[in-house]
């Protein structure tokens, strides 16, 4: 048997890798309330040998101040930029690790973060990228609901957006082999990416370890945008995939009614809503209402009104 190469460490028949750096991208503009808390949550991971790199917009709040208190202990530059997409894509060109994750600045990872991913990395060569569980957390950084992750399934993955950002991690390898981020999303640049990373054929693992928390409040892009958010998905999945799944068609219809009252207070004026929304997204971006979403929504109306009785 050949004798493991330097800084390694044999683990029966397998080679565990101790050593391997990681690369953290964190895109930030005017994140001065969240920024102390993403960098704590990366400088805190044990194990060394990792990079943080922080790519600001050109924030007017105390963020470059915080950076600056950093010191080199974070990689930084602040200037106007493309956006969130072309910030991150900053980072993964200049990211050197032979792993890279990527995480806003409003997020933070969870302590034994970086050991977990390692670990299942240098478990298995074979992988390309792996991810674990996080969970959604409010304003104030208190979890309130587990992201509901899935087994990585491609086919699956056409129906929901079953990763969570944060918690996925790639190999040097994978950028190199499915590219950047698309610059033109704004929204929805992580799901083409794992779309993307199933046409490619990654090999890609769902790891039993929470490792992120992914924060969700009013001003966060994603809810203040709903309708937006799920326009641009449903435009991403029409090119990828020529048609876009009903259930993204039903979400849409989901931000509208939304949008025009509450779910709580008004079920039925919601129901309609909803029904009007998701009729109009299969037109719009289908061409056509099929013969299932009627009948899905035959079935909505019927149940609501039964409950009306």
């Amino acid at each position: 048997m050949a004798p493991a190469p330097a800084g390694a460490v044999a683990r029966g028949s397998a080679v565990y890798i101790g050593r391997m750096r990681i690369s953290i991208v964190t895109p930030s503009l005017n994140q001065a309330r969240f920024l102390e808390k993403c960098l704590r949550s990366v400088d805190a991971q044990r194990g060394g040998n990792f990079e943080h790199m922080v790519f600001d917009g050109g924030s007017t709040d105390a963020s470059v101040d915080i950076l600056r208190r950093w010191g080199a202990t974070v990689r930084w530059v602040s200037q106007r930029d493309g956006g969130q997409s072309d910030a991150v894509n900053q980072g993964f060109r200049a990211a050197d690790g032979d792993i890279v994750g990527w995480l806003n600045s409003d997020d933070f990872y969870y302590p034994g973060a970086f050991e977990a991913v390692r670990a299942a990395f240098a478990a298995d060569a074979s992988l390309d990228a792996v991810y674990g569980h996080a969970d959604h957390v409010d304003i104030d950084g208190v979890a309130y609901e587990r992201f509901p992750t899935e087994a990585w399934n491609p086919a699956r993955l056409h129906a929901t957006c079953y990763i969570c950002q944060p918690a996925l991690f790639l190999r040097r390898r994978a950028i190199d082999r499915v590219g950047l981020l698309n610059a033109n999303l704004h929204f929805c640049m992580d799901y083409e990416y794992w779309l993307r990373m199933a046409r490619a054929g990654l090999v890609v693992r769902e790891i039993p370890a929470k490792l992120a928390a992914s924060r969700m409040y009013p001003a966060n892009k994603s809810m203040r945008s709903r309708i937006r958010m799920h326009a641009e998905i449903n435009s991403m999945l029409r090119d990828q995939l020529r048609a876009t799944p009903e259930r993204w068609l039903f979400n849409y219809g989901h931000a509208v009614a939304g949008q025009l009252t509450s779910r709580d207070r008004h079920r039925r004026v919601y129901g309609a809503f909803m029904a009007l929304g998701a009729l109009f997204a299969a037109l719009r971006w289908n061409g056509k209402v099929a013969g299932s979403m009627l009948r899905e929504i035959g079935t909505l109306v019927r149940r609501s009104l039964a409950r009306a009785r």
